[in-house]
Parts: C-alpha cells; sequence; structure tokens
C-alpha cells in the first residue's frame, strides 16, 4: 500500500522536521536544535519585541524549518531512515497550546 501521511503544526509558530538524532525527544542535546538557537538566539535583537525576550525568532522560524511535513507511507509504515523521525519544533514559549492536524492520504 503507498499511501501519504501529511502533519500541520499550528498556530504559525511551531515546526515540523525530520530528525537523525539519537533521542529527538531531548531536544536540548540535538546538535540541530543547537544550531537553530545559534542562528536564533532568544535575545532583544528582534523587532517584534511583545512576549519573552526571543519571541521575534518564533515569527522567523518558519522561514527556515516549515510548519508542516508530508512523508511517504509504505507498507502502513513511515517510509523513514533508521535514525529519522518527526518532530515538532517550538521555540515559543510564550503560548504553551499547540493544535497538531494530521491528515492520511491512501491511493
Amino acid at each position: 500500500m503507498l499511501a501519504l501521511f501529511a502533519m500541520l503544526a499550528g498556530p504559525a509558530m511551531a515546526q515540523t522536521t525530520l530528525s537523525a538524532e539519537s533521542d529527538a525527544s531531548v531536544a536540548e542535546e540535538q546538535p540541530s536544535y543547537a544550531a537553530l538557537a545559534d542562528l536564533l538566539p532568544a535575545d532583544d535583537r528582534w523587532r517584534h519585541r511583545h512576549g519573552t525576550p526571543g519571541h521575534g525568532r518564533s515569527h522567523v522560524m518558519p522561514a527556515l524549518v516549515p510548519p508542516y511535513a508530508t512523508l511517504p507511507v509504505l507498507g502502513g509504515r513511515l517510509a523513514l531512515g533508521t535514525w529519522q523521525s518527526l518532530c515538532l519544533v517550538d521555540l515559543n514559549v510564550d503560548n504553551h497550546e499547540r493544535e497538531v492536524r494530521f491528515s492520511f492520504l491512501t491511493g
């Protein structure tokens, strides 16, 4: 069976990504998380300054990491690499509620 799995995170300041890290549940230990923190530091450089310091980076993040992912499904399983997992990335500490939508399309 060939199908597609789609995931959409919202509101607009949460993103989805594939991770090849050894333990995707520990975000602070992932090299990709550290790279995002280096690219988008939580400091006062952002013009969009409501909320906690660094909140503006949450509005820039979708330019680097999209809020959606579409993945193939083969034989009823996500077709991921050996170490890959689908992750939700959310740097916005001001809003603790997120909605994640999943779709499954068979063909």
